[in-house]
């Protein structure tokens, strides 16, 4: 792939259900770079938040090494991370889609070769995740285009099916 030329540094987010973890799944084993998934982060048992210095220190830790693929939102850290990146890809399929990754998930593929969760964090179905995925867009779109601009070194690739 000519567009994965000199790219060590990959950040990938997008709506819940999208496939953000597949598609790092597959990058991480296709360009032999290091996975982190955020949400591994970002939790402790049984769903609860980590304290958000301990995760913003943990972000820090991973963004300043040499070679990365990041996986997740956390929206709040997302300029740390588009700094650092060669690349970043926002993996944007519709809605529908989305909300069918989720319910798929949710109820048949559980994942057990995905390393992508802290301990005791099922994959579950809550409304409060079907509304965060249904208004991503909209919050997102604000940060990037700011991020796009301030950042123009960074290669941002916006796909629906996570080709590019």
């Amino acid at each position: 792939m000519a567009i994965m030329e000199n790219v060590h540094r990959i950040m990938i987010f997008g709506p819940p259900g999208a496939g953000k973890t597949t598609l790092a799944l597959k990058l991480s084993q296709d360009l032999g770079l290091p996975l982190y998934h955020l949400d591994k982060y970002f939790f402790v048992d049984h769903w609860q938040k980590r304290n958000t210095f301990e995760f913003r220190q943990i972000q820090e830790e991973i963004v300043l090494q040499e070679s990365w693929i990041i996986d997740g939102n956390a929206t709040g850290s997302l300029e740390m991370r588009y700094v650092r990146a060669d690349m970043a890809i926002y993996y944007a399929p519709c809605r529908l889609r989305c909300l069918w990754g989720i319910f798929k998930r949710t109820f048949w593929d559980k994942r057990d070769h995905i390393d992508d969760r802290a301990p005791y964090c099922p994959e579950r179905l809550t409304w409060g995740l079907i509304e965060y995925m249904w208004g991503f867009d909209r919050r997102v779109t604000p940060i990037l285009q700011r991020l796009q601009i301030q950042y123009p070194y960074v290669r941002f690739v916006k796909t629906q099916n996570g080709k590019f």
